[in-house]
């Protein structure tokens, strides 16, 4: 099952629609990245499996590439996975 864009792009702000756009871009991303890795498990033979997974590998570059404009609009979304990082290391590391 595919995501639902979870905002109307048309209601938002001028100030806020890039994040928004990348955000919406990111999603997609994944979405493609978990359909190509679910169809690559179903698939039957290896050219075809080596193939869904090639796609899905460049898919995940271009969650990248979102994620890399989205840090340089959004100081408060660097600020956030730099906690999150931090938590996560604080769990695991005791």
């Amino acid at each position: 099952m595919l995501s639902r864009i979870p905002i109307d792009l048309a209601t938002i702000g001028r100030e806020n629609i890039d994040k928004e756009i990348l955000r919406v871009g990111i999603i997609a991303e994944l979405d493609a990245i978990n359909l190509y890795e679910q169809m690559a498990e179903l698939a039957t033979t290896d050219e075809m499996k080596a193939i869904l997974l090639d796609i899905a590998k460049e898919e995940k570059t271009h969650v990248g590439e979102f994620q890399t404009m989205l840090l340089r609009y959004d100081e408060e979304q660097v600020k956030e996975l730099e906690a999150g990082k931090k938590e996560v290391e604080e769990d695991i590391l005791g």
